[in-house]
């Protein structure tokens, strides 16, 4: 699956290292604010300015760019050969810094390469890992550490409860017991000490490598600084010094388990619980934070859904079982080996119409019978909420709080309703602050990772529809062109919204804030219906021409 390139933010200019100052533009006495740049003269412009530079007769096919789009200047050095010019090229061929009388004397026809260009590339490369740094491997670090902090309280608050459980059970059979006791004490302290010994040095890892990254920063800074360019990295060899370890992965603990038995008085040591040491293989700590969009997506795998046609929908939550529904109202649980584990007919179609809660049951809409029916893990079916006179179209349950959202149509005017777990109504959205209807037919709905932003797909207004947790209207999207058609919808971890568009075979990436970021598109298939995330961070991405789910990777 190829991706366009995508528009960075100009975030890399708001890195915490780099000072910020007040711009004023660089024609002489002017005092207004600088918003634009002129590459070629290397002079920072406001707009008055910009456009009579632009219609001056040697300047005004200048290449003139948003001030945080300019190139960097390249600092002034003397060539070493001729002390009256400055070095201004490479040559590709020697590898070497040239002036221009070099290029004309010694390298006349070896390949050049404009100095300045590279220069400002990869000074932008650097404050792009400089941002990356600040903004996603130390915060990612801290988190790591926070998650040890957690569990050593876990851990703590863990053994104190089996040395309760143990006292409890001394107490019942004290004269009988207390060698036993002795040695069950003597183990948890043991196996206390070795999980903290191990909680520390994973801490200290973290320590270690957050101190790795500020003086991987600190390095960054000095070849940004230097205005050396001989010796400079920055010039040579520049993909060798941005090199930064990853990192580390770190297990969680495995905490023992207090098994508490009944027997007779005859065998002592039956009369007390065992310290049981769970030989489960630890789980890595998720390294969610260190992701970022990846320019290329990468195709993993496929798998074809038996029992239906096509997909336009996909229910992940459950590690080892996915939920599928096509445009005939099939919906089928399979196991990650694609056998089929259950299969019932439903009113859906072409809707975001069932979602796996946080207990690991299906909801789904009937709409119908306008009802919600939820299906336990043994396959249990009972009616959760009615709906009334409105249509329940589609369904999201909440990640953070069980919450349901669910889109539902009445005579061609939309909303979205917000029920707690247990099926009472919490909320209802349907205008913005001007009163203004919101939706018309809210045929896929989700909820962002950012705080809680309810995301809708709108069939008949073409759309995508977003509101706060609050219900109060945030922004639209609808696409990049005419014929935009959103179906599936969700978010990744790094709260982007995905949304497919079946007129243009593609899915579309958005900022949180509704910026474009880039487009998605496999030309092995067509018509995106559904795509989900999984816990992975990988999407699932279902289609109207194939009953097969594809599985990218997005992030990096």
């Amino acid at each position: 699956m190829a991706s366009s390139k995508p528009m960075l933010p100009d975030s890399t200019e708001d890195i915490p290292v780099v000072g910020q100052h007040y711009l004023v533009c660089g024609t002489k006495d002017c005092k207004r604010n600088c918003q634009f740049y002129c590459n070629p003269c290397h002079l920072q412009l406001c707009e008055k300015c910009r456009d009579e530079h632009q219609k001056g007769a040697q300047t005004g096919k200048h290449e003139m760019v948003p001030y945080k789009k300019r190139k960097r200047q390249l600092p002034e050095e003397k060539c070493l050969e001729h002390p009256t010019k400055n070095i201004d090229m490479v040559c590709d061929d020697c590898q070497v810094l040239v002036c221009s009388k070099c290029a004309t004397q010694d390298h006349r026809r070896h390949a050049l390469t404009d100095l300045e260009t590279i220069y400002s590339e990869n000074y932008a490369l650097c404050l792009k890992k400089v941002y990356q740094i600040h903004r996603v491997l130390i915060p990612g670090s801290n988190d790591m550490q926070k998650d040890i902090e957690e569990d050593v309280t876990e851990i703590k608050s863990i053994m104190n409860t089996i040395r309760e459980c143990i006292k409890t059970d001394v107490k019942k059979h004290q004269s009988l017991v207390d060698e036993v006791v002795s040695d069950n004490m003597e183990q948890v302290n043991r196996i206390e000490e070795s999980l903290m010994d191990k909680l520390q040095s994973q801490d200290k890892t973290y320590r270690d490598y957050t101190l790795h990254l500020e003086r991987r920063v600190k390095e960054f800074h000095s070849y940004l600084s230097s205005t050396k360019l001989q010796s400079n990295p920055i010039i040579f060899a520049l993909f060798d010094h941005l090199q930064i370890k990853p990192v580390p992965a770190t297990t969680k603990p495995i905490p023992p388990v207090f098994a508490a038995v009944k027997y007779g008085k005859d065998d002592v040591a039956k009369l007390l619980g065992r310290i049981l040491v769970p030989t489960t293989k630890p789980k890595n700590r998720k390294k969610q934070l260190v992701k970022s969009l990846s320019s290329m997506v990468t195709r993993l795998r496929d798998y074809s859904v038996p029992s239906v046609y096509n997909v336009f929908h996909v229910s992940l939550g459950i590690p080892d079982k996915i939920w599928v529904s096509d445009g005939s109202g099939n919906l089928v649980q399979i196991d990650l080996d694609m056998n089929k584990l259950l299969k019932i007919q439903t009113s859906g179609g072409n809707e975001g119409y069932h979602t796996v809660t946080l207990d690991g049951d299906l909801i789904y809409a009937d709409k119908d019978k306008q009802i919600i029916n939820k299906i336990s893990q043994d396959h249990k079916i009972s009616e959760l909420i009615k709906t009334e006179d409105w249509e329940p179209i589609s369904i999201h349950s909440s990640n953070t709080n069980g919450d349901i959202l669910v889109g539902m149509a009445k005579d061609e005017v939309g909303k979205v309703t917000r029920f707690s777990k247990t099926g009472k109504e919490i909320q209802n959205i349907q205008v913005d602050q001007k009163r203004r209807k919101l939706y018309m037919y809210p045929h896929y709905i989700t909820e962002n990772t950012n705080g809680g932003d309810v995301c809708t797909s709108d069939l008949n207004k073409r759309t995508v529809e977003v509101v706060n947790k609050s219900g109060q209207y945030r922004f639209s999207y609808k696409g990049q062109r005419t014929g935009f058609n959103p179906y599936g919808i969700c978010s990744d971890i790094l709260g982007h919204i995905l949304v497919c568009d079946v007129d243009s075979n593609t899915v579309h990436i958005l900022h949180q804030d509704g910026q474009f970021l880039t487009l998605l598109h496999d030309r092995l298939v067509k018509y995106p219906c559904s795509v989900s995330v999984d816990d992975e961070s990988n999407l699932h991405v279902g289609w109207y021409s194939t009953n097969k789910v594809t599985v990218y990777k997005h992030l990096e």
